[in-house]
């Protein structure tokens, strides 16, 4: 900025030596520098506003895709834990049901065997 303000002075002064006053001249580049310097700040500031606003909807979709990610994981979670809880009760039920036909089938062999000594005793 500083030397595009002096080559400025210095191009003001050589092309409007001989018209001007030295003074109008210093006036002149004190305005083109005011000039550059207000239209550097306001670019900036553009600039600025610019990147909070992306730098900000980027924050925002990475929140919710962390979001969205986190609830899927818990849905897949709860998911595995409830079918894990339906085997197991599904595998025991199982398990009872067999103990009481082997049990039925014990009972029911020995009532047998016991009735058959006991037509044999008789009969004998």
């Amino acid at each position: 900025m500083v030397i595009f303000s002096l080559i400025c002075f210095f191009i003001v002064i050589n092309v409007v030596h001989d018209v001007c006053s030295f003074h109008f001249v210093i006036v002149v580049v004190v305005v083109v520098e005011v000039v550059v310097v207000v239209v550097v700040v306001v670019v900036v500031v553009v600039v600025v506003e610019v990147v909070v606003e992306v730098v900000e909807v980027v924050v925002v979709v990475v929140v919710e895709v962390v979001v969205v990610v986190v609830v899927v994981v818990v849905e897949v979670v709860v998911v595995v834990v409830v079918v894990v809880v339906v085997v197991v009760v599904v595998v025991v039920v199982v398990e009872i049901v067999v103990v009481v036909v082997v049990v039925v089938v014990v009972v029911v062999v020995v009532v047998v065997l016991v009735v058959v000594v006991v037509v044999v005793v008789l009969v004998v």
